[in-house]
């Protein structure tokens, strides 16, 4: 599978740049940005913004399962991101600027 780029800007307007995931790949035991999103011509539509210290933990799988229950197409998009202030940061950029209806 080629690995997809996708950028998100956040209501800050700072763009960030989302790396698909390929989720049975080996994944890096270190801090990441996720967002979980349906991907369209348009581009990613978010249904969900989160972060984690630990992105091989999979702490993110639970939500992708409860987005797929409704949208079967959903796809989580990562990125690298070791301080946990600049996750945070990055994430409540994206809530903001994409209100994503799990978020809320």
């Amino acid at each position: 599978m080629l690995t997809r780029h996708y950028e998100l800007a956040g209501k800050s307007g700072a763009r960030y740049r989302y790396t698909s995931l390929e989720e049975e790949r080996f994944l890096p035991p270190a801090g990441a940005n996720f967002v979980i999103a349906r991907l369209t011509k348009e581009g990613p539509s978010v249904l969900y913004a989160g972060e984690t210290d630990n992105l091989a933990s999979q702490s993110w799988r639970s939500t992708l399962e409860k987005a797929r229950a409704s949208h079967a197409d959903a796809a989580i998009l990562t990125r690298l991101n070791v301080a946990r202030a600049v996750r945070e940061a990055e994430r409540v950029d994206i809530v903001e600027q994409h209100q994503p209806p799990m978020n809320q």
